[in-house]
């Protein structure tokens, strides 16, 4: 049975921690970010965030259900980091475009608790914020509803897919990522023309492309695709047809 999450007016009568500090939930996940930075995705445990709070781990519940509680708050803020590095335009392509690389750069600003996070739904304000504004452009735009909330189903699943894909390359120890990269080079580029031709005409494009990320092109394609999907100039499509 989860733990009874204590209102925030009664943990504000808390004492300090260890360290002088009142918690707040903004504290606490800033901890956890830390905490993973330091030990990985696995690493995140209430024993050593309250070690790095100076509480007892038992604090962590008067502030949250449990562990997958924080997870979701975790994800939450780093939507919130998106969405305060964007500003709108009033220009949908160019909007979708911002948001889309600002939701990436915030997960790959912190890429163990992007391995966490980035496949939750967590229900919490900021990632609500972001829906909201993804549903808002695209339905501004002229996209009938059914048109709007695919789009913005492939728009939010594709942005954070590469962040968790991007993100565990980034977690990786820095030689094993090394030993990744170069083996478009030492294995593919090697490949005899004779059984692999197609490999063989492209090797020295993969391995030029093939160590960056392909998000930026990818959401191009989006953005394409749902340029394609517009009516037409002048129509007035039927909202939830």
């Amino acid at each position: 049975m989860a733990k009874q999450v204590v209102p925030e007016p009664a943990r504000r009568r808390r004492r300090p921690t260890r360290n002088g500090t009142v918690l707040t939930e903004e504290i606490i996940v800033a901890a956890a970010l830390r905490v993973l930075r330091e030990h990985g995705s696995t690493g995140l445990t209430a024993r050593r965030l309250g070690t790095a709070l100076g509480a007892d781990p038992s604090t962590l519940y008067r502030y949250f259900a449990g562990m997958d509680d924080l997870t979701r708050a975790i994800g939450d803020e780093l939507m919130g980091r998106a969405l305060a590095d964007w500003t709108a335009t009033g220009d949908w392509r160019t909007d979708l475009r911002a948001l889309g690389r600002a939701i990436h750069a915030a997960y790959l600003a912190h890429p163990q608790a992007a391995v966490l996070t980035a496949s939750r739904v967590t229900g919490r304000p900021r990632e609500i914020a972001v829906d909201e504004i993804i549903l808002g452009i695209l339905r501004g735009a002229g996209l009938p509803d059914p048109v709007a909330v695919r789009v913005y189903h492939a728009f939010i699943d594709q942005s954070l897919a590469f962040a968790a894909l991007d993100a565990g390359s980034l977690t990786l120890a820095n030689e094993a990522r090394a030993r990744d990269e170069d083996m478009w080079e030492s294995t593919y580029a090697r490949l005899p023309a004779d059984s692999h031709p197609n490999i063989a005409a492209t090797a020295h494009l993969l391995a030029r492309r093939m160590p960056h990320s392909a998000y930026p092109a990818a959401l191009e394609m989006l953005l394409e695709y749902t340029a394609a999907q517009l009516p037409p100039s002048g129509s007035c499509p039927v909202q939830g047809s």
